[in-house]
This record gives structure tokens, sequence and C-alpha cells, in this order.
């Protein structure tokens, strides 16, 4: 309706403004640290630097299709319109203040990048586009407050870690070993892309954020954050929805009389 703004979260305090934040198409995040594109490229493994996109069909405008009314709705991607191969970028986030955790990265991508699939589970999220349209989402994401070097790592096979205690540099476990923490420069770099193939060369993340940034910027609650039941209208929000989903299972009709 005109004159009404979109209320993407409940809540006033400083997490659901966070939230908030994260799900407006409109955000402009905080630009941390530079990657360049061969970096990009080496850490997401699906090609070398220089090398042609992989395609999966020939560019769209070379070939002719039957007629689809959404074709004639929806603007094709540039991956889409060149038919690039459908590739992936997995990111996991420690428990520990890390910036976004798995759920809301799949409902901030899903508002942010059109053409996506995205499949969320405990400790990891998984972003799959085509190869050139990914490639410009993973550099928003890496860049920017969206990720943290230390408390938040790449990572496409062997993920686990995400929920151990922090090393004595800040940095999460890694099975593979894909990162290290080097003290001279206090940067984080990454010796294996997120498929744990060595690099010919170390990429560099930058240093990690402070403990009091990434609480200023976390989409979690509890913790060093604000503690959930001091969220009143999203504690009440939720058990109402958690009463109605349990009443509703056994009979149906008592959600509806309300």
């Amino acid at each position: 309706m005109v004159g009404m703004e979109s209320n993407r979260y409940p809540g006033e305090d400083q997490v659901a403004r966070r939230r908030k934040e994260l799900f407006s198409p409109e955000s402009e995040f905080k630009h941390l640290r530079e990657i360049s594109d061969d970096d990009l490229v080496l850490l997401l493994g699906h090609r070398n630097p220089g090398e042609e996109y992989g395609s999966i069909h020939p560019p769209l405008d070379e070939i002719e299709l039957p007629f689809d009314p959404i074709s004639e709705l929806i603007e094709p991607s540039d991956g889409a319109r060149a038919g690039d191969k459908i590739r992936y970028l997995q990111i996991t986030d420690s428990v520990y203040f890390s910036p976004l955790f798995p759920a809301f990265r799949g409902r901030l991508y899903h508002v942010r990048y059109p053409g996506i699939d995205t499949i969320v589970y405990a400790g990891r999220q998984l972003i799959e586009a085509r190869e050139r349209d990914l490639e410009r989402f993973a550099k928003e994401i890496l860049e920017t407050e969206l990720f943290d070097p230390a408390r938040t790592a790449i990572r496409g096979i062997t993920v686990h870690g995400s929920a151990l205690r922090l090393d004595e540099d800040g940095m999460m476990f890694d099975a593979r070993r894909r990162t290290r923490y080097n003290r001279g420069t206090g940067e984080v770099e990454y010796t294996k892309n997120q498929m744990a193939i060595p690099l010919d060369r170390p990429v560099r993340l930058g240093k990690p954020m402070a403990d009091e940034e990434l609480l200023r910027v976390s989409a979690r609650y509890g913790g060093g954050s604000v503690p959930y039941r001091d969220a009143k209208e999203l504690w009440e929000l939720t058990g109402r929805i958690l009463k109605q989903h349990v009443e509703g299972g056994f009979d149906p009709e008592k959600v509806e009389k309300k």
C-alpha cells in the first residue's frame, strides 16, 4: 500500500535492527578488505585465473526457445544469459560472534541475490549460482562485514569445527587446515581453496574484526549480545507461532478459530 514501509523483522532492539538491515536489499555493508578477481577465483577453485567460464548451454541469444511468459517478466542474469555452469560457495560461521549464522545467510542471499539456490544446514550454508554471478555475489560477501576471516570460513568439504572452541588466535578449528593466522602481519591467509586443494601462493583476507565490532554487527541473540528473552516482541511472536503450530497439529480448527 502507498505510504507503508516493509517491516522485515519484528522488534527494535540492537539485534532486531541489525536483522532488519540484513534483510533489506537496499543496505550497503561496510567494506573491510579488497580481494582481487584472481584471488577470488583461487579461493573458489572452480577454474584457473584467466580461464574462460565453463558452459552448460549456448548463450541465450544464440538459441531459439519456446515461448515462456516468465522469461518476459524476468531478466536473465549475466551468467544465465551466457550459459555458465552452476557453481557454489559454502560458508561456515562460528557460534562465537560470527557476523552471521547459516539460517540468516540463506534469507539474506534470497533477498539480495537473484537467480540463486541455497541450502542451509546446522553449521553451514551453501549458495549455488551461475559462475560469473556467483563470483560477483561472493566478492561482496567476502569483502564486507558479512565475513570475518577468523569467525567465518570458506569450506567446500569437511566443514566441521564451527561450534568448537577457538584457538589462541581466535581462529576456528579446521581439520583441513585451509587457513593460518600470520602473527607477524595479524592477517588471516588461505593456503588451500575451499576444497582443501593447496594453492601456489597464499591468499590474504586481512585482519579479524575485534570482538567489540563483531558484537556490534551481530545478528544473534544471547552471549554478549541481547538476551533472547529481552527481545519481548520477538519472544511473543515466536511463542505464538510455536503454540499455534503445536495446537494446530492436533486440531487445525483451533488455529482457524483464533
